[in-house]
């Protein structure tokens, strides 16, 4: 697997410490407040499980798959619900926590959704941020690594369903996806 990996972007201590400085804002900002983690698998998995177990007030979590890139190394911009969220959001604090925020158009959607269910707020937390891809406007609040326009994978991003499970974010070799 470390064959296919072209270079190191992201170092696991990086990604450590900004989910740390992520955490101890969304405590501040939060305290007193109902506050419910929506993890948006499978890539936010790793993000999500890294970033509660820093914040110290009471949260609530749920997760919603969505597809918008199915083996591509870019998105389609058709988002599909796969799995939805079961709990109720209805007057409650909703934090979307993704993986990477590329062209904006998924989190766009899922905002959007979420915000037709009733919350007092739906923000966005992500653990890495692509800026340059954006192709609709979206805030987000808690913004993590900003990276360049590579193809990347690891810390729970994949490429065909593999590499989720690398520590770092890595850029993979162009070898393993250009035939594709």
């Amino acid at each position: 697997m470390r064959n296919d990996i072209e270079s190191i972007l992201v170092s696991k201590e990086a990604l450590n410490e900004k989910t740390k400085e992520l955490a101890r804002r969304i405590s501040q900002d939060y305290e007193g407040k109902e506050l419910v983690l929506i993890g948006v698998l499978k890539g936010g998995f790793v993000f999500l499980a890294d970033l509660m177990r820093e914040i110290t007030i009471p949260v609530d979590m749920d997760f919603m798959s969505v597809s918008s890139y199915g083996d591509s190394t870019k998105s389609s911009g058709v988002v599909r619900i796969i799995k939805d969220i079961d709990i109720n959001i209805t007057n409650k604090h909703v934090l979307i926590v993704e993986d990477l925020v590329d062209t904006g158009l998924t989190l766009k959607h899922l905002k959007e959704l979420l915000n037709t269910r009733g919350p007092a707020s739906v923000k966005i937390c992500t653990a890495l941020d692509k800026p340059s891809r954006r192709k609709v406007e979206i805030e987000v609040e808690y913004e993590g690594i900003e990276i360049p326009d590579e193809f990347v994978v690891g810390y729970g991003l994949d490429y065909g369903g593999k590499y989720r499970n690398l520590p770092e974010v890595c850029t993979l070799s162009p070898r393993i996806y250009e035939n594709r």
